[in-house]
């Protein structure tokens, strides 16, 4: 059975910080592209952040560039996802995914999780 579980979401000041975490229970974890994507009310779902199977490779949105770092730790079978600098337009469900390709498109990625809520006060 295929589980990708977000946790680490909350409520949060402006300026504040949060680390999400997915723990994946996909065989392939290690070599997996995972990413990060979030979905606001009344909102389609965007891309945030993603990261290659090694870690070698990440890529950010241009909203979160600076403020979010992705990182993963394959021995844990976890993705990470450090959040500073946090301001309200952040607000929204985060979700993350797992893909043979690591790409910026929702649709390229095979598995999901069930979202975690990060909700950043002004």
């Amino acid at each position: 059975q295929v589980q990708l579980v977000e946790s680490g979401g909350g409520l949060v000041q402006a300026g504040g910080s949060l680390r999400l975490s997915c723990a994946a229970s996909i065989r392939t974890f290690s070599s997996s592209a995972m990413g990060w994507f979030r979905q606001a009310p009344g909102k389609e779902r965007e891309f945030v952040a993603r990261i290659s199977w090694s870690g070698s490779s990440t890529a950010y949105a241009d909203s979160v560039k600076g403020r979010f770092t992705i990182s993963r730790d394959n021995a844990k079978n976890t993705v990470y996802l450090q959040m500073n600098s946090l301001r309200p337009e952040d607000t929204a469900v985060y979700y993350c995914a797992a893909g043979p390709s690591g790409s910026y498109y929702s649709t390229d990625y095979n598995f999901w999780g069930q979202g975690t809520q990060v909700t950043v006060s002004s």
